[in-house]
Protein backbone atom coordinates (compact mmCIF):
# COMPACT_ATOMS: atom_id res chain seq x y z
CA UNK A 1 0.00 0.00 0.00
CA UNK A 2 2.83 2.37 0.84
CA UNK A 3 4.37 1.85 -2.61
CA UNK A 4 1.06 2.49 -4.40
CA UNK A 5 0.51 5.65 -2.33
CA UNK A 6 4.06 6.85 -3.00
CA UNK A 7 3.86 6.20 -6.71
CA UNK A 8 0.48 7.95 -7.02
CA UNK A 9 2.22 11.30 -6.55
CA UNK A 10 -1.13 12.76 -5.46
CA UNK A 11 -1.75 11.23 -2.04
CA UNK A 12 -0.23 12.42 1.20
CA UNK A 13 2.41 9.77 1.80
CA UNK A 14 2.46 8.45 5.33
CA UNK A 15 5.13 6.25 6.87
CA UNK A 16 5.18 2.58 5.93
CA UNK A 17 4.45 1.92 9.61
CA UNK A 18 1.14 3.80 9.29
CA UNK A 19 0.00 1.58 6.41
CA UNK A 20 0.95 -1.56 8.29
CA UNK A 21 -1.00 -0.45 11.37
CA UNK A 22 -4.04 0.50 9.30
CA UNK A 23 -3.90 -2.89 7.55
CA UNK A 24 -3.89 -4.59 10.94
CA UNK A 25 -6.28 -2.41 12.93
CA UNK A 26 -8.73 -1.47 10.18
CA UNK A 27 -8.72 -4.64 8.07
CA UNK A 28 -12.50 -4.91 8.33
CA UNK A 29 -12.90 -1.47 6.74
CA UNK A 30 -10.10 -1.65 4.18
CA UNK A 31 -9.42 -3.61 1.01
CA UNK A 32 -6.52 -4.27 -1.35
CA UNK A 33 -6.48 -5.24 -5.02
CA UNK A 34 -3.79 -7.73 -6.01
CA UNK A 35 -2.48 -8.57 -9.48
CA UNK A 36 0.37 -11.00 -10.14
CA UNK A 37 1.02 -11.20 -6.40
CA UNK A 38 1.47 -7.44 -6.00
CA UNK A 39 -0.80 -4.85 -4.37
CA UNK A 40 -2.09 -2.66 -7.20
CA UNK A 41 -4.74 -0.75 -5.32
CA UNK A 42 -6.14 -0.15 -1.87
CA UNK A 43 -8.81 1.62 0.08
CA UNK A 44 -8.35 2.39 3.78
CA UNK A 45 -11.31 3.45 5.84
CA UNK A 46 -12.78 3.33 9.31
CA UNK A 47 -16.15 3.55 10.99
CA UNK A 48 -16.57 6.91 12.69
CA UNK A 49 -16.49 6.25 16.46
CA UNK A 50 -19.42 8.59 17.16
CA UNK A 51 -21.44 7.41 14.14
CA UNK A 52 -20.80 3.77 13.27
CA UNK A 53 -23.20 3.92 10.32
CA UNK A 54 -20.71 6.26 8.63
CA UNK A 55 -17.66 4.93 6.83
CA UNK A 56 -14.84 7.43 6.41
CA UNK A 57 -12.53 6.69 3.49
CA UNK A 58 -9.07 7.90 4.48
CA UNK A 59 -7.16 6.97 1.33
CA UNK A 60 -7.80 5.19 -1.93
CA UNK A 61 -5.22 4.62 -4.65
CA UNK A 62 -4.67 2.51 -7.74
CA UNK A 63 -1.34 1.72 -9.37
CA UNK A 64 -0.76 3.49 -12.68
CA UNK A 65 -0.79 0.12 -14.49
CA UNK A 66 -4.38 -0.53 -13.38
CA UNK A 67 -5.97 2.91 -13.75
CA UNK A 68 -9.03 3.29 -15.93
CA UNK A 69 -10.14 -0.29 -15.26
CA UNK A 70 -12.64 0.37 -12.47
CA UNK A 71 -10.40 -0.94 -9.69
CA UNK A 72 -11.15 1.90 -7.27
CA UNK A 73 -14.92 1.59 -7.79
CA UNK A 74 -14.78 -2.17 -7.28
CA UNK A 75 -12.76 -1.75 -4.08
CA UNK A 76 -15.36 0.66 -2.70
CA UNK A 77 -18.29 -1.55 -3.72
CA UNK A 78 -16.67 -4.64 -2.16
CA UNK A 79 -16.08 -2.75 1.06
CA UNK A 80 -19.65 -1.44 1.20
CA UNK A 81 -21.05 -4.90 0.45
CA UNK A 82 -19.31 -6.21 3.57
CA UNK A 83 -20.60 -3.38 5.77
CA UNK A 84 -24.42 -3.45 5.54
CA UNK A 85 -24.74 -1.19 8.60
CA UNK A 86 -23.13 1.70 6.70
CA UNK A 87 -25.69 4.21 5.48
CA UNK A 88 -23.30 7.07 4.69
CA UNK A 89 -19.82 7.31 3.28
CA UNK A 90 -17.54 10.26 3.98
CA UNK A 91 -14.23 11.32 2.53
CA UNK A 92 -12.23 14.49 2.04
CA UNK A 93 -10.97 15.64 -1.34
CA UNK A 94 -8.90 18.62 -2.41
CA UNK A 95 -10.25 20.84 -5.18
CA UNK A 96 -7.59 19.75 -7.67
CA UNK A 97 -8.27 16.00 -7.33
CA UNK A 98 -10.69 15.55 -10.22
CA UNK A 99 -10.26 11.76 -10.35
CA UNK A 100 -11.43 11.32 -6.74
CA UNK A 101 -14.27 13.76 -7.26
CA UNK A 102 -15.49 11.69 -10.25
CA UNK A 103 -15.05 8.41 -8.36
CA UNK A 104 -17.20 9.46 -5.42
CA UNK A 105 -19.79 11.26 -7.56
CA UNK A 106 -20.24 8.09 -9.61
CA UNK A 107 -20.59 6.02 -6.42
CA UNK A 108 -23.40 8.33 -5.26
CA UNK A 109 -25.08 8.04 -8.65
CA UNK A 110 -24.87 4.22 -8.72
CA UNK A 111 -26.49 4.07 -5.29
CA UNK A 112 -29.09 6.76 -5.97
CA UNK A 113 -27.70 8.61 -2.97
CA UNK A 114 -27.27 12.26 -2.15
CA UNK A 115 -23.82 13.80 -2.44
CA UNK A 116 -23.10 16.83 -0.27
CA UNK A 117 -19.84 18.77 -0.38
CA UNK A 118 -18.79 21.27 2.26
CA UNK A 119 -15.54 22.83 3.51
CA UNK A 120 -13.95 20.88 6.34
CA UNK A 121 -10.32 21.96 6.71
CA UNK A 122 -8.91 25.12 5.21
CA UNK A 123 -5.34 25.41 3.99
CA UNK A 124 -4.70 27.65 6.99
CA UNK A 125 -5.55 24.75 9.32
CA UNK A 126 -2.53 22.74 8.18
CA UNK A 127 0.95 23.44 9.58
CA UNK A 128 2.53 22.53 6.23
CA UNK A 129 1.82 23.35 2.60
CA UNK A 130 -1.49 21.51 2.20
CA UNK A 131 -4.56 22.41 0.18
CA UNK A 132 -7.99 22.76 1.73
CA UNK A 133 -9.94 19.53 2.16
CA UNK A 134 -13.66 19.41 1.37
CA UNK A 135 -15.89 16.87 3.10
CA UNK A 136 -17.91 14.72 0.70
CA UNK A 137 -20.86 12.94 2.32
CA UNK A 138 -22.71 10.33 0.29
CA UNK A 139 -25.93 8.84 1.55
CA UNK A 140 -28.20 7.36 2.34
CA UNK A 141 -26.78 4.21 0.80
CA UNK A 142 -30.02 2.32 0.84
CA UNK A 143 -29.87 0.93 -2.68
CA UNK A 144 -26.94 -1.50 -2.72
CA UNK A 145 -25.46 -2.24 -6.13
Amino acid sequence: MWRVARDSRTLDLNSSYTYLLFARDFAATSRVAISAGEVVGFVIGYLRPEAEDRLFIWQIAVDQSQRGQGVAARLLEALLADLPQVTHLETTITEDNAASQRLFASLAERHGAGHEIEPLMGAEDFPDDHDAEHLHTIGALNARV
